[in-house]
C-alpha cells in the first residue's frame, strides 16, 4: 500500500507536465507533490519529502497568483488579418473549431479584440458591430494555457470603454463553451446568449 501511495504521487507529476492549462498543471502537480511528500515521510526518505514539500509552495504561490484579478493584463484593438490577428487564428484553427464549430476564418466581423496576459496573446473576441452599443459575437476564445484564468472577467469589464455595452452570442457552440458563457452571466434570449455590460 505504501508503494502504492508514492506510485500515484510520481503518477500525477507526471500526468501534470501533460496539462495544457497552467491552472491544471498547478493543481495536479500540488496534489502528486503533496502525496509524494507523504510517501517520503514513510519511507524517511527526507530529502524527497523536503523537495516536494517546496514544489507545494511553490504551486500554491502560483496558484494565488493566477487567481488574483490583477493580472497583466491588457486589451488590443486587433487590426488586420495578416498581423498578430491572423497569426493566431491560424495557430489555434483546429482548437477554435472544437469550441467554435460554425467560426469560419473568411468571416472575421468588423471588430477584433485581443488579450494579452504579461505581453503574451490569451484570448480572441471577434465581432460584428451591431450598433447602439451591441457586438454580435463571432468568436470569445482562449488559449489554452489561459483557459482557466480571469480573462472573461478582464475583457468584459474593459469592452464598455470601447463603446461596447450588450454582447449577442448566437453561434453553435461545444457543451464546453455554453456552459462557460452560462458561468459568465450570459441569458438565454431568443435563442441566443446576451450580455449586459453595464
Amino acid at each position: 500500500m505504501i508503494e502504492m501511495l508514492g506510485y500515484l504521487g510520481s503518477a500525477l507529476v507526471v500526468a501534470s507536465m501533460l496539462m495544457s492549462s497552467v491552472v491544471k498543471l498547478r493543481v495536479i502537480n500540488t496534489i502528486g507533490s503533496g502525496i509524494f511528500a507523504v510517501y517520503a515521510l514513510i519511507i524517511h526518505s527526507y530529502p524527497t519529502a523536503l523537495m516536494n514539500v517546496c514544489l507545494v509552495a511553490i504551486n500554491v504561490c502560483n496558484l494565488v497568483r493566477l487567481s488574483r484579478k490583477d493580472q497583466s493584463y491588457d486589451l488590443v484593438d486587433g487590426a488586420g488579418e495578416e498581423g498578430l490577428l491572423g497569426y493566431l487564428l491560424d495557430y489555434y484553427r483546429a482548437d477554435i473549431q472544437t469550441y467554435f464549430p460554425d467560426f469560419s476564418r473568411d468571416r472575421v466581423g468588423d471588430r477584433a479584440f485581443i488579450v494579452c496576459c504579461n505581453g503574451n496573446p490569451a484570448g480572441l473576441l471577434l465581432g460584428i458591430d451591431g450598433g447602439q452599443g451591441t457586438l454580435q459575437v463571432l468568436l470569445d476564445y482562449s488559449t489554452p494555457t489561459y483557459r482557466d484564468c480571469s480573462i472573461g472577467g478582464y475583457l468584459y469589464d474593459r469592452l464598455p470603454s470601447r463603446g461596447v455595452r450588450t454582447l449577442v452570442f448566437a453561434g453553435r457552440a461545444s457543451q464546453a463553451h455554453r456552459a462557460y458563457l452560462t458561468k459568465m452571466g450570459f441569458a438565454q434570449k431568443d435563442g441566443a446568449y446576451v450580455k449586459n455590460l453595464g
